[in-house]
């Protein structure tokens, strides 16, 4: 498929997400979430071109299997608990963690896809620490049960994945780290 038809596949909800982003703009949620870099927009010719947008396109997807891995935890948690085994608290409380963070990042890689250097920048960090920590986190003895556990290494290789395609040369170089205030570009 041409990078026009992964554009034009990748944007199809572009009427849901214009009417989006004008509430998210009149609100000045960029403002609130994206600090000082808040207004850094990459370039438009960098945020359509081909490799990117097949980076999004498999962020999103990578996003849905977090969904997946994420619903299929509570899912058996409850099945558990309709049959009277315990589950431990732990287990439901990391369960729906992990639907509010896939939430939120679904909301940066959004934005970042409209070209916005701060949620960019912060998919890329949370790609990165998520899965240290839900590793680390995993092997604490008896917290998890053996399925759980199977859950975390499959959340954070999704994670990983994530991370691989935001730290790609292309996808670097599409955003560029915003100047520093003050500093003057000497290389025009």
């Amino acid at each position: 498929m041409t990078g026009a038809g992964l554009w034009h596949r990748a944007s199809s909800g572009l009427g849901l997400s214009a009417a989006a982003d004008r509430v998210w703009q009149r609100l000045q949620l960029d403002r609130l979430a994206g600090g000082r870099h808040s207004g850094y927009v990459i370039h438009e010719d960098m945020q359509r071109h081909p490799r990117t947008v097949r980076s999004f396109v498999g962020i999103r997807w990578l996003l849905f299997g977090e969904t997946v891995v994420g619903l299929t935890a509570i899912f058996i948690a409850a099945v558990l608990t309709s049959r009277g085994e315990h589950v431990p608290w732990a287990v439901w409380f990391r369960s729906t963690v992990v639907l509010f963070i896939t939430a939120s990042l679904y909301v940066f890689a959004w934005r970042a896809q409209l070209g916005y250097y701060w949620a960019y920048s912060r998919l890329r960090l949370f790609s990165r620490i998520f899965p240290i920590v839900t590793l680390i986190i995993a092997t604490i003895p008896g917290l998890y049960p053996g399925w759980m556990v199977v859950e975390q290494i499959v959340f954070s290789l999704l994670m990983i994945g994530i991370g691989d395609l935001l730290t790609s040369d292309h996808m670097r170089a599409a955003f560029p780290r915003p100047a520093k205030p003050g500093v003057v570009d000497n290389a025009s």
